[in-house]
């Protein structure tokens, strides 16, 4: 089951992307690598993976759920985690060392179709992941753009017009999710 949603004009439908506001906090994923500190603590300094399930193990206080929270919240859990018996006052910090991969994918016609990676806080228009693919091939019909979405165990077809939005005539600030599969169609003559 899908639902079909022609975006020609901005909207909450055709948006679906965070405000600029929401995206200077980055969540936790799973697969992200994080280096670990404790204030005048050398022997707790770690370097942690987030797992699947979001949880990552620290030394002394083990399993913390730190996946889908920001650095601000993730270090409060930690903080208080070495509070509960282990540390009167303890300063903690997390550094991101590498971030999971997070894929978009884009086939059809365009020079250079296959899997690209959104790195971090990083957000992507759907005219910069066209661009990112090598732009259109010659007979490709930017008028005729769907991306396929996942969202909260439905998916979606989202319909554009790429030759309106580079030209301005439309909204072009869609932003592309990990795990969207865009496609170029074919022009027909």
């Amino acid at each position: 089951m899908f639902a079909v949603i022609f975006c020609h004009l901005p909207s909450a439908d055709c948006q679906d992307a965070a405000s600029p506001s929401e995206t200077s906090d980055y969540r936790l994923a799973s697969d992200d690598l994080l280096d670990f500190r404790v204030f005048q603590e050398p022997e707790l300094d770690s370097v942690v993976r987030v797992s699947g399930d979001g949880i990552a193990q620290f030394p002394l206080i083990g399993s913390v759920s730190i996946g889908g929270k920001t650095i601000s919240e993730a270090i409060l859990a930690i903080e208080n985690a070495y509070r509960d018996g282990y540390l009167k006052n303890p300063q903690a910090s997390l550094t991101i060392r590498a971030y999971a991969k997070k894929l978009f994918t884009i086939l059809g016609q365009v020079q250079q179709p296959g899997s690209y990676d959104m790195q971090g806080n990083n957000r992507i228009t759907l005219l910069q992941a066209i661009g990112m693919a090598g732009g259109y091939t010659k007979i490709a019909d930017p008028a005729n753009v769907t991306v396929k979405r996942q969202d909260e165990g439905s998916e979606k077809l989202l319909k554009f017009n790429a030759k309106r939005m580079a030209r301005g005539d439309e909204d072009s600030s869609f932003f592309i999710k990990a795990g969207d599969v865009i496609s170029v169609g074919e022009s027909l003559f």
